[in-house]
């Protein structure tokens, strides 16, 4: 009976080893790409502000994963109010329109764009300073309806829930302040639910690093490298990307002139 025992013990390890093999984990490169950004934020009152990203999104040649540029990728608009609580919390909602280009514009299988609307609203809890490092939380929560650019897919309802966790630390300077060369780290989580979302939760990991600098109250230049995990639809298999990105930031203020305070836009 103790050698049948043995026996089972044995074939039931095998089973197993054989199901993790079937189902282990495949990591694979699957994107290069520039996104060029522009991030706008404008104080309206002392409570309320506007709040806006445009990006110009390009990726790899279909037939070579490092290339970086050959095909278009996105154009994504997103704005929203900004309200501004205190001096260590502010909120954002407001709406998104993403133009989704084709994979694959040699198939006549694909529509050239798809349209992708969503919905977005966020929370940024800024940390009172640390000597010369600024820190702060970012909960960001967006409600898509997607498709692919297959013709005639249809639109699916998903949610996306996503927290960032990042710095900026002058270089130069003892704070940021104009003429400022800062370095920025950041890590964000995506996670995702919704009808079609059944294997694959864990939509994206990305680690973003990079260099600013202050040219005026009004424009800062930052330029960076994003790298990305994301789980695919079968749940076991990974793909990773690695994105260049240049941007600006436009800080702008419509108080009147004896309200006004330098405000340097940052970005989130």
């Amino acid at each position: 009976m103790l050698q049948g025992y043995h026996y089972f013990i044995l074939g039931f390890t095998l089973y197993c080893s054989s199901a993790i093999a079937q189902n282990a984990s495949i990591i694979e490169l699957e994107e290069t790409g520039i996104w060029n950004g522009l991030y706008i934020k404008g104080r309206i009152t002392n409570k309320i502000g506007y709040y806006g990203e445009h990006h110009f999104r390009v990726r790899n040649r279909i037939d070579d994963v490092s290339s970086f540029v050959g095909r278009n990728r996105q154009i994504y608009n997103r704005a929203g109010i900004n309200i501004l609580f205190n001096n260590y919390f502010e909120a954002v909602v407001g709406p998104t329109l993403v133009w989704n280009y084709s994979p694959d514009p040699e198939n006549t299988n694909f529509e050239p764009t798809v349209l992708e609307p969503r919905i977005w609203h966020q929370w940024l809890f800024i940390m009172p300073e640390m000597g010369r490092v600024k820190v702060y939380h970012q909960f960001r929560f967006e409600h898509r309806w997607r498709r692919s650019n297959l013709i005639r897919s249809a639109y699916e309802y998903t949610n996306r829930y996503r927290y960032k966790f990042f710095t900026y630390i002058p270089l130069n300077k003892k704070k940021i302040e104009v003429k400022t060369l800062f370095f920025s780290s950041s890590a964000e989580i995506f996670m995702q639910s919704g009808r079609a979302i059944v294997n694959n939760p864990f939509e994206d990991f990305r680690t973003y690093n990079g260099l600013g600098y202050v040219l005026n109250p009004k424009v800062t230049f930052f330029a960076g490298h994003m790298w990305t995990i994301g789980q695919k639809s079968s749940g076991f298999a990974y793909r990773t990307s690695h994105i260049l990105r240049f941007n600006v930031f436009i800080g702008l203020d419509f108080r009147k002139l004896d309200a006004k305070l330098p405000q340097i836009n940052l970005g989130y």
